[in-house]
């Protein structure tokens, strides 16, 4: 599947929705009001577009059909992968070398995170 590219505004949407695999347009609206000062269309807004970008589903109540539940169709993982691929070609060059010594170089690190790097690259060199 082409994961498309989505707003910033639009990742804060889809973190709430992975966050309860299943939830309703209020409970994505009461979940933003507390870290937004988005207004409620806006963010039914923000679900529309996600929706028309085959990101999200969702099926209505059997009990109350004018209830949708959303749920999404790329998994988070799938999402940050895309966006770092973008990322690192956009801003990089498509450079990782450079993109890490820029991390790197530019981070406080502790012996735990500098640890765990140095395992990442040595299973990956195998």
């Amino acid at each position: 599947m082409n994961t498309p590219k989505i707003s910033d505004a639009e990742w804060q949407v889809m973190k709430v929705i992975w966050s309860y695999k299943h939830c309703t347009a209020k409970e994505i609206v009461d979940e933003l009001s507390k870290t937004t000062s988005w207004q409620p269309n806006t963010i039914r807004t923000l679900i529309n577009r996600l929706l028309k970008k085959k990101m999200i589903d969702y099926r209505i109540d059997e009990k109350d059909n004018k209830t949708y539940h959303y749920f999404a169709l790329v998994s988070e993982s799938e999402c940050i992968k895309v966006e770092s691929e973008s990322f690192l070609k956009r801003v990089f060059n498509g450079s990782l070398n450079i993109m890490l010594e820029s991390f790197i170089s530019e981070s406080k690190l502790s012996e735990e995170e500098i640890d765990k790097l140095k395992q990442i690259l040595d299973k990956k060199k195998g």
